[in-house]
């Protein structure tokens, strides 16, 4: 099992900066790719950005040039998220989604609790 837990969530004006972090704890063997993803109220869980295990990061596009994704250690376990020129409409819960592989040929996915992104105008 994978516990996911995030922090760095709060209320910044826009064109402000926040970074948020999201730690694997548990029994695996290892974190193919960690996501984060958000959800605005009333709409769907969407992703965001995602690195893997070998450093390879992807946005999409509304967040290329704002947002920057990276391991902090070198076993992709704990992750950053770097929120920069946040504008009102990134205002969100963001989730950490772990994809982990718990022993050869079986591999789950696990999220986090959330943590709320607020920016205001």
């Amino acid at each position: 099992q994978v516990q996911l837990v995030e922090s760095g969530g709060g209320l910044v004006q826009a064109g402000g900066s926040l970074r948020l972090s999201c730690a694997a704890s548990g029994t695996f063997n290892s974190i193919n790719i960690m996501y984060w993803y958000r959800q605005a109220p009333g709409r769907q869980r969407d992703l965001v950005a995602a690195i893997t295990s070998g450093g390879r990061a992807n946005y999409v596009d509304d967040v290329q040039g704002r947002f920057t994704i990276s391991s902090v250690n070198a076993k992709n376990t704990v992750v950053a998220l770097q929120m920069n020129s946040l504008k009102p409409e990134d205002t969100a819960v963001y989730y950490c989604k772990a994809n982990a592989r718990l022993r050869i040929g079986e591999v789950y996915d696990y999220w986090g609790q959330g943590t709320q992104v607020t920016v205001s105008s």
